[in-house]
Formats: structure tokens, sequence, C-alpha cells
């Protein structure tokens, strides 16, 4: 059975989805749902089993994910989008682009990563750590199963391939900061392996978006600009 995704919608114009990071929801977008709405129709979407969209039954994959966007935006009648994806919104956004690519218009990748190795070990290992034993007690509690669906996202997921990155078309904006949790080798392999995409590092940590809005809608603005008519 399919759940209905919560989003948030301002503006009208070119769809643009904005995809939050693990564990959080739309709101992290206040400082872009406000700016784009200018002259995009922006759509902050809540992840599945994220802030106020329901879990459901369905496997709590990225893959998953993906399919529910679709499914999100064929009830929103919206034939090709623009995708902002942080942290494993940008991962989940690489996995639409894969499975969906003639849906995308342009992507803009902040603080994603192909696998595990992507992330700084001081940022992983208490991830695995916290994994492991929410993983022991999910048979007894709700609340230690939720808990390990949400790290199990940053412990076995997104596993994509540089190779299978040559695939995506779309003109792509790669961008992170410059003490991002994301070590700045992977997200310039990132860069290098997508044939149309470029790549902008500014300073401040993983999370740009939210702390250096000004800086970081500057330059998603500047891109936009220059690949959509």
């Amino acid at each position: 059975m399919d759940i209905s995704l919560y989003y948030q919608e301002q503006g009208e114009g070119e769809p643009l989805f904005l995809l939050h990071g693990n564990g959080e929801d739309g709101t992290y977008f206040v400082n872009q749902l406000s700016f784009f709405s200018n002259r995009y129709r922006v759509i902050a979407v809540d992840t599945r089993g994220h802030g106020k969209s329901p879990r459901g039954t369905a496997p709590f994959t990225m893959e998953q994910f993906a399919v529910d966007l679709q499914k999100l935006m064929d009830r929103l009648q919206i034939s090709e989008v623009v995708i902002l994806g942080f942290s494993d919104g940008a991962n989940i956004a690489m996995k639409f682009a894969l499975k969906y690519p003639h849906r995308v218009k342009a992507l803009i990748l902040n603080g994603g990563n192909l696998n595990t190795k992507g992330v700084k070990r001081s940022i992983q290992i208490p991830i695995e750590i916290g994994y492991r034993f929410a993983k022991l007690f999910a048979g007894k509690s709700k609340e230690a199963k939720t808990h390990m669906e949400i790290l199990g996202l940053m412990v076995n997921e997104p596993n994509i391939t540089p190779e299978e990155l040559r695939a995506i078309q779309a003109p792509t904006l790669v961008i992170a900061g410059t003490k991002d949790m994301i070590k700045q080798a992977h997200t310039e392999m990132i860069a290098e392996n997508m044939p149309n995409a470029k790549l902008t590092v500014i300073p401040g940590d993983h999370f740009i978006a939210n702390k250096n809005p000004d800086e970081f809608n500057q330059e998603v603005e500047d891109f936009l600009r220059s690949v959509i008519n």
C-alpha cells in the first residue's frame, strides 16, 4: 500500500524538490524555501519515516525513497523536476536520477556520498557503533527499531559506483563545505564522474545550506540560471 508523503510547498514556476538528510525533515530547508519560492515552485518533502511522513510497510531503502518521490511527482502532475538533495537527500537524488533519468531536469547534490568510505572515519565509526546497539534492541523496542532503520541508511547505503554516475546526463551542481564530513576527494570523485557536473566548495561544514545560506543559495541560484531557460 502506498503512503502519502508530507511536503511543504511555496511559490510558482519550475518545480524544485528539496530532499533533507538522515533523521531530519523538510524544515531543514527553511532558508531555501523562502529564497527560491520567488522564482520556483519549491516542494520540501519529508522522506518516508521522517518528519510528518508515515513509515508504511515498504522497505526502508533509498531505492524505495526514489520510488516514493516518483509517485509524489505523479500525484502532483509534475513530469520533470529539479532536485536539491542534502546528505542522504543527495544520495536519494542520485538514485532517483539513475532510475528515472527522463524526469530530472537538473541536480544539486550537497554533501552526498557513494558509499561509507566517502565519510570521514571520525563521523562514520560512532554511526556504526550506534547502529549495532540499536540492532541488538530492535526486536524489543519500537524506538530502537526506528533508530536502527535510520542509522542503517548510513551504514548499508547508498552503494553507487562511479561508473553508474556516468549515466546521469542532467546538469549537476556538486556542492560541499570546506570542513564537510564527506571527504573532499570523494566529493571531487562524484563531480568528476558525472558528465555535466560542476563542483563548488564553500566555507562551512556539512550543514552549509542551513548555516551559510546566503552563499549557498547564491551558488545554487547562479547554477540554475545557467542551466534552466
